[in-house]
């Protein structure tokens, strides 16, 4: 690990006042950390952001629930306003890591990492959320844009994510053996306006899936997706599975998780 510098503020001004070229937010550091003992990563600075008390907390906010940024999983998976209006994402997070990983990550830190094999932008992007900056707000279709990618740009901190309520939702995956991570993961959500269905694990970055949300929408049931395949060619191929495998596991996992919304 290479030499850095070290900053603790108290607010999210003081936060992004401190930002600058090289610099890495530091949130519950389940990622970051490892990568800079490999020295995948050599930020010349940390801003920790844990003394940051605007970041944390979950709140009704409307119609929707906030979640902040700093919220770690274990947090939201013992929140009862949470487990009232969005079980399905109870669901998603009790299932991320192991009681350490849930105890320390973050929300904010996840999605501002968007690993292709994380848990939590399938549940934003199936949820259709809004995620909060200090500057502006971006919905889920416009964040994630690619592998370890979003549209943040350099000094942009999260500091919430808005989520609607949905009429019924549900999460599964399957993990690979050996990473625990998902080889495919799907969150399905039924809003009034239309259904949802998001995608992790399985390609280089989360992505919605049309051809399983129209029929959903009109006859929302596992059969209704029975004949609808994903396209093997946008998947990933790798040692824990090949391109077709992943397409095939999406599919099932998009009828459980359908099923877990209708029970």
């Amino acid at each position: 690990m290479k030499p850095f510098d070290y900053f603790r503020p108290g607010s999210v001004s003081g936060a992004v006042a401190l930002a600058r070229e090289q610099t890495c937010f530091l949130a519950g550091g389940m990622s970051l950390l490892p990568m800079m003992k490999h020295n995948l990563a050599a930020p010349v600075a940390l801003i920790d952001l844990s003394a940051v008390p605007d970041l944390n907390g979950i709140r009704k906010t409307g119609d929707a629930i906030e979640i902040g940024a700093m919220t770690t999983h274990a947090a939201v998976a013992a929140s009862v306003l949470v487990r009232e209006t969005l079980p399905a994402l109870v669901a998603l997070v009790v299932g991320i890591g192991d009681p350490a990983v849930r105890n320390r990550g973050t929300i904010g830190g996840s999605l501002a990492n968007n690993d292709p094999a994380a848990d939590y932008p399938a549940g934003v992007l199936g949820l259709g959320a809004t995620i909060v900056t200090d500057r502006r707000e971006i919905t889920a279709d416009d964040f994630f844009i690619a592998s370890f990618t979003t549209a943040l740009e350099p000094g942009e901190l999260i500091t919430a994510v808005r989520f609607p309520v949905p009429l019924a939702a549900g999460y599964v995956r399957f993990r690979s053996a050996a990473s625990r991570f998902p080889l495919a993961g799907v969150f399905v959500a039924r809003f009034t306006g239309g259904v949802r269905v998001a995608v992790t694990g399985a390609a280089p970055s989360v992505f919605r899936v049309p051809g399983f949300e129209a029929p959903l929408a009109k006859d929302f049931s596992p059969g209704a997706i029975e004949a609808v395949s994903v396209d093997p060619a946008r998947m990933l191929s790798d040692i824990n599975g090949g391109a077709a495998y992943r397409a095939h596991l999406a599919g099932v996992m998009a009828r459980r998780a359908v099923a877990e919304a209708m029970g």
